[in-house]
């Protein structure tokens, strides 16, 4: 049975081989990329208000979606006639009241399709403003007034009817809204979604707490969606509660909207027929939630107290107490230049310019006694914002701080030349990526440190040297400029942020590591303008992807540092799999490999081994071509690992057969060697011994 299945595989490779060699020696489109990036793409003045994305229209009907794009939000207005129905709108309602008053539409309901856990909703806002009821499952454990909704019941508006489906998976209670117009409730138009289905991915479904397992309620998503939400018709159009960047998901797509039939296509999570296969992918690489998300669900069931929006923050004078954290959490507003020139001791720098929403709550414990500081303005808007996720915070007017004398510190910002130049001559510090594993994975300035930022207080002084110099690097600067304050809170004397990032240090034509490095190159040769006069016209350049080499050396680092931050894939036979294997690898054939749906989208690298590289290389170059993940190969294969990192005193690695040897200890030397054998290195200590 093994031999059929490894000549299966064989055969599929071979198909592989030639379907990469077509794919290299074809024709190539010119392509251009760019660093793409959730974190700085959220730091426009309009990202921290409701936008309208588009009114869609339909029979009897129209639908208004909003985006708030610090939390990547979507909201909704369903509107027919003079009535009006809002959809998960969030805790500051002045939008979705302003956009009625101007249309001269009533607010006849509020509907909420689950207890959010990433923000507060405004269901109780809009309620106190205009008397609305407010619909939430039956199943959800609200300790306010609402009406309670079960399968099968409908919301009126006007010509729409809103029929309830019970949708269990994200969170117990979620619901999931098939809108239609009311002549005709059996030719639905669109489903509202909630947290339940997303473009391009599902409600992650670890996220509430309580007795439910994640696996459990993985398992219930599993039976949602095959025996209810995939058999609605294709046509329908999809409105989730969220896009791109946000928590409640992973690889999110930043399209506000899709069909259904279009998503049984592209997304992957709707494609596994195994329920097992379908929890271990949901489940699989979840990143941390912010600590505040289970306060914010447990704040949405319990109804929160609607906010005095014009009373604006207490402001504090200046005084020395509040430079210590274990009394105030001082949040610096302003931008990293005029925070690396100076401010208060243990202040941390999260600008008001960018997802201050998310960073606060992930990093400035529930409870704390917040303060702000910045300009006045910049004070006002961030305690206005911060009640979105239920922070109520205080005020501090950075220019009286100043004025007052008291003491300030400073952080670094080198320029990415100066950081370049240092690196070149050896003297260069620490460089610590504080993004997230797979942006490190994917692009990189040099030989760097990846310690995430929402896990470098606890990994820092494990990892680093506080007498060192270190640079924290991100992509635009905002995350490294909050990691430097968190580095200085841990005492850490000389730290500093490259200036700008790494946009900045692609813009000054630095070299950079990884995948997307020959994107950045791609681009660049397309921005470039053509040469002039009669000559031969520029080359095409070539969108090609190739995968990643990886030394034996560089793998053994990351079984040891970053275990978990990537996929390890083992496509030898079972049998050599079975003799040896390394530590975290699963088995998978070459054909199963190639079959995978949810290959593209998993999280952090792939990385192939094999006997030698030779087979692995052609799969991960196959691999590829049909995804943006980072895929790495093991060059050398096992034998380069064998003699090169566990035995390298052993000439020759493991045998030309699938598996290494068994580790024998050494043969006795002669009795009087001629000359002194030199010293054996010491095997290395696993990390954290």
């Amino acid at each position: 049975m093994e031999e059929k299945r490894d000549v299966r595989s064989r055969c599929c490779l071979y198909l592989a081989m030639i379907i990469l060699g077509v794919v290299i020696l074809g024709p190539f489109s010119a392509g251009a990329a760019a660093l793409k990036d959730a974190e700085s793409a959220s730091h426009a003045d309009t990202a921290a208000t409701y936008q309208i994305v588009q009114v869609y229209s339909y029979p009897g009907y129209r639908l208004v979606q909003f985006n708030l794009a610090v939390l990547s939000h979507y909201s909704y207005l369903l509107v027919s006639g003079k009535e009006a129905l809002a959809v998960d709108p969030g805790r500051d309602v002045d939008a979705y009241l302003e956009w009625c008053k101007k249309e001269g539409v009533k607010l006849t309901g509020v509907f909420l399709t689950h207890n959010h856990a990433d923000f507060v909703a405004g269901h109780l806002e809009l309620a106190k403003a205009t008397g609305c009821p407010v619909y939430v499952s039956a199943q959800a454990g609200a300790a306010f007034p609402h009406k309670p909704l079960k399968e099968g019941d409908t919301i009126k508006v006007g010509e729409a009817v809103v029929k309830i489906l019970e949708t269990p998976g994200h969170t117990p209670e979620g619901l999931c809204g098939l809108v239609a117009n009311k002549g005709k409730p059996q030719e639905p138009h669109l489903l509202l979604t909630g947290d339940t289905l997303f473009i391009g991915s599902v409600g992650r479904p670890d996220l509430m707490g309580g007795t439910l397992s994640a696996a459990a309620l993985a398992g219930m998503l599993y039976d949602t969606w095959w025996q209810k939400l995939s058999k609605l018709p294709d046509h329908l159009a999809l409105f989730p509660a969220h896009g791109a960047g946000s928590l409640c998901g992973v690889h999110l797509s930043d399209e506000p909207t899709s069909t259904l039939g279009v998503q049984k296509q592209v997304n992957p999570y709707l494609k596994y027929r195994s329920k097992s296969e379908f929890i271990a992918a949901v489940l699989e690489g979840l990143p941390t939630a912010p600590q505040y998300f289970r306060h914010n669900a447990a704040l949405n069931k319990k109804g929160p107290e609607p906010v005095n929006w014009q009373a604006g923050p207490v402001l504090l004078k200046p005084e020395p107490v509040l430079t210590d954290p274990k009394e105030f959490q001082v949040v610096d507003l302003r931008d990293a230049k005029e925070y690396a020139a100076g401010h208060l001791p243990n202040a941390l720098n999260i600008g008001v310019r960018g997802r201050l929403e998310t960073w606060v709550g992930t990093m400035v414990p529930w409870g704390s006694r917040v303060v702000v500081t910045g300009s006045p303005e910049e004070v006002r808007e961030a305690w206005r914002r911060l009640h979105r996720i239920g922070y109520v915070v205080q005020g501090l007017n950075w220019e009286e701080w100043r004025q007052a004398k008291l003491p300030q510190v400073k952080t670094g910002l080198i320029p990415p030349q100066e950081l370049h130049a240092r690196m070149q001559k050896g003297e260069g510090p620490v460089i610590v990526d504080v993004r997230l594993p797979q942006e490190w994975q994917a692009l990189r300035i040099g030989p760097v440190v990846n310690l995430p930022l929402d896990r470098l207080a606890e990994l820092a002084p494990l990892k680093l040297d506080p007498e060192q110099p270190v640079v924290t690097v991100c992509n635009s600067a905002y995350r490294s400029s909050l990691a430097a304050g968190v580095l200085q809170r841990l005492g850490f004397k000389q730290v500093a942020s490259l200036d700008g990032g790494s946009e900045a240090w692609i813009a000054a034509g630095l070299p950079t590591f990884g995948p997307e490095t020959a994107k950045l190159t791609a681009a660049a040769a397309t921005a470039s303008p053509a040469p002039a006069g009669p000559s031969a016209p520029p080359p095409v350049p070539r969108d090609l992807r190739l995968p990643e080499r990886l030394a034996p050396v560089e793998l053994k680092r990351l079984l040891v540092d970053l275990p978990g931050t990537f996929e390890l894939v083992d496509i030898r036979p079972p049998a050599a799999f079975a003799d040896y294997h390394l530590p975290g690898a699963r088995n998978v054939t070459i054909e199963e490999l190639l079959k995978d749906p949810g290959l593209p989208t998993r999280p952090g690298a792939l990385i192939l081994v094999d006997r030698d590289g030779s087979v692995a290389m052609a799969v991960g170059g196959i691999l590829s071509q049909k995804t943006t993940r980072p895929i790495k190969v093991l060059h050398g294969g096992l034998a380069a690992y064998w003699s090169e990192v566990e035995f390298p005193s052993v000439s020759g690695g493991p045998p030309s057969g699938a598996a290494p040897p068994a580790a024998r200890p050494p043969e006795p030397g002669p009795a009087a060697p001629a000359a002194p054998a030199p010293p054996t290195p010491p095997r290395k200590k696993p990390a954290g011994c």
